[in-house]
């Protein structure tokens, strides 16, 4: 059950995080996916990943350009837009305003799911 918690939480917030990914320079998606794993995020495998930079793209937010590399096959570099700067930042300031909330209510509740039964001026059960 955490593991389907935490891939609902992460559709929610992905665009962003590739989005952000991408403020340091142009990647392609293997090293995207990587980046965000080593992050704590867990694997985000491609049938996910794609349709995100898909999407990011049709949107304005990223331009693609496809690369023929000299080993292996060609990789599809993924840059960011002044539109997706623009919108990083805003819907980002959005998402941590979000993010705050949501810690202040779980750290109320956990602290008070943490109190002896009694001590809240309950009867006890």
């Amino acid at each position: 059950m955490t593991s389907d918690r935490r891939a609902s939480w992460l559709k929610g917030v992905l665009d962003l995080l590739v989005l952000a990914s991408l403020t340091a320079g142009e990647n392609y998606g293997y090293e995207i996916a990587k980046d965000l794993a080593e992050s704590g995020l867990g694997q985000i495998k491609g049938g996910t990943l794609y349709p995100v930079l898909n999407r990011l793209e049709e949107a304005g937010l990223v331009t693609a350009e496809f690369r023929v590399t000299e080993r292996g096959p060609g990789r599809r570099y993924y840059r960011l837009t002044d539109q997706g700067r623009q919108t990083l930042a805003e819907q980002g300031g959005l998402w941590l305003g979000f993010d705050e909330s949501v810690r202040a209510v779980l750290a109320r509740g956990r602290a008070e799911a943490l109190q002896p039964a009694g001590s809240q001026g309950e009867e006890p059960r």
